[in-house]
């Protein structure tokens, strides 16, 4: 066996038997550690007011590297800088343009989505009665354009526009079912009592947010992102 590494052996044996005292007047847990945008699961032990996580866990969440050279323990950890010149869910500024026919859907399915959150708003306003049932075909016609655009994505770009496009999508769906669930428990009211009930709901204003910011970025021709439609 190397020299280094039984050396190291020693001194993990050691640390393990004084670690096993102070343990016993301590405690640990497992939790979520993030290191520069990383993140995995690893046991932190608190001893003494201090929190330690051992090397190997250090390593693996930071997706990084460990070797041993004589009595030296050499960690090598990427930086902040690099994942950031690096982003794996953003395309690259070379890569931002968006495609014709996927700006053509998106446009399409942008005016469905508003089409039907706008007959969302109207209903509940009015205080419209009802099960929902015909919110069904506003559902299905988003929802049809929605798979066109993503036919219709080709590029790196076209793709993370289509994320943003799809939680859209999904924040209209959640308004439409809680409002359903409202009516019937009677709870509309509130919408159709107060002129400015639409602008404190968060949901609503959060959908009107991303979809503005939709409108003006599809166009465009260069994808963007933005908060509201996250």
């Amino acid at each position: 066996m190397p020299k280094g590494n039984l050396a190291w052996r020693r001194f993990a044996f050691a640390f393990l038997i004084l670690l096993g005292v102070a343990v016993s007047q301590s405690s640990h847990k497992t939790r979520t550690l993030v290191i520069n945008g990383h993140s995995g699961d690893a046991i932190i032990y608190q001893i003494d007011g201090k929190s330690f996580v051992d090397l190997e866990s250090l390593v693996r969440v930071a997706n990084g590297s460990m070797s041993f050279q004589s009595d030296r323990i050499v960690l090598t950890l990427p930086s902040a800088s690099e994942k950031e010149a690096r982003p794996s869910d953003t395309p690259r500024a070379a890569d931002l343009s968006l495609s014709a026919e996927f700006m053509r859907e998106s446009v399409t399915t942008l005016a469905a989505l508003k089409d039907w959150t706008n007959t969302l708003a109207h209903a509940a306003t009015r205080g419209v009665p009802g099960d929902g049932s015909r919110l069904v075909v506003f559902h299905d016609r988003a929802g049809e354009s929605l798979r066109l655009s993503k036919v219709a994505a080709s590029s790196s770009a076209d793709q993370s526009a289509l994320l943003l496009l799809t939680n859209e999508f999904n924040s209209v769906s959640a308004w439409n079912d809680k409002l359903i669930q409202e009516r019937k428990s009677m709870d509309t009211g509130k919408y159709s009592m107060s002129e400015n009930a639409l602008s404190t709901d968060q949901n609503y204003q959060k959908i009107m947010d991303c979809g503005k910011f939709l409108g003006t970025m599809i166009p465009s021709g260069q994808f963007q992102d933005d908060y509201a439609c996250h």
